[in-house]
């Protein structure tokens, strides 16, 4: 577990270096949300929670990072480039034939997983001379696998952007034909926990959104922008999935924003 003063010096993985998110090809769009590199250099990075699933390319290994309820405190070298693919909303748990509440909160290297290719996709990415020629082969890699991959599940999806759009998960009993069990069962199959910390995490989301456009908005301000009851229950809930405070959380993004 991180120490204290290892999480006080730790950086929103966003400003721990030089990170860039792509569009991934139309062959891929159903499966990937985003296609991303991060080249780390300021410092460690502090991963906090989103509601997705990523695969990586890290240190010479294919790895899969599942959702996370909290903030993660990696040990990442200096210098490092990492690459990633985002799963969209519903195509995680298929893709990899797990359901990702048995992933929550941990890193698993792809061949425990049991993909049989895991050796062969290694292999090659590690043949690549620069992070360049890694990511475009990343990419191949992923669109061959993607032809034989199973359809991503549009129930999870539309759960997922019940959340992000600020109308509880709940509401969608009807519309989707399931109980509050089934609800239950299918939000933890496919993003690891209950519908309502979805609902906890995109909000706090939409909240290091604000941070980066909002410029000086008071912090009573961004909380009600955000979803929260005030500014009391944004601090506990920013706190609670990030350790660190929205105030510290709102300077270190605006540095962002102003090329600091």
């Amino acid at each position: 577990m991180a120490s204290g003063k290892r999480k006080e010096m730790a950086l929103l993985a966003a400003r721990a270096g030089r990170y860039r998110e792509y569009a991934p090809p139309p062959t891929l769009r159903r499966h990937f949300s985003r296609l991303w590199s991060h080249a780390l250099h300021n410092g460690p990075p502090a991963i906090v929670p989103d509601g997705y699933c990523d695969l990586l390319w890290i240190d010479g290994r294919l790895v899969v990072a599942g959702p996370d309820r909290t903030a993660a405190f990696p040990v990442i070298q200096p210098g490092a480039t990492v690459i990633g693919a985002r799963f969209a909303p519903g195509a995680a748990a298929p893709w990899l034939k797990t359901p990702l509440s048995a992933l929550v909160g941990c890193s698993v290297p792809l061949a425990d997983i049991g993909r049989k290719d895991t050796a062969e996709f290694e292999a090659r990415l590690a043949d690549c001379p620069d992070p360049s020629a890694e990511m475009a082969l990343f990419g191949r890699l992923l669109e061959g696998t993607a032809r034989d991959a199973e359809e991503p599940a549009r129930d999870a999806a539309m759960i997922f952007a019940a959340a992000d759009g600020r109308h509880p998960a709940s509401g969608l009993l009807d519309r989707l034909s399931m109980s509050e069990r089934q609800l239950r069962r299918r939000c933890h199959h496919h993003f690891g926990y209950g519908a309502k910390t979805l609902e906890r995490i995109r909000r706090f989301q939409r909240f290091l959104d604000l941070c980066r456009k909002s410029g000086t908005m008071p912090l009573a301000s961004l909380a009600l922008e955000a979803g929260f009851a005030d500014q009391s229950h944004m601090t506990r809930e920013v706190g609670e999935l990030s350790t660190l405070t929205p105030a510290v959380i709102f300077d270190r993004l605006g540095m962002r924003e102003r090329g600091d």
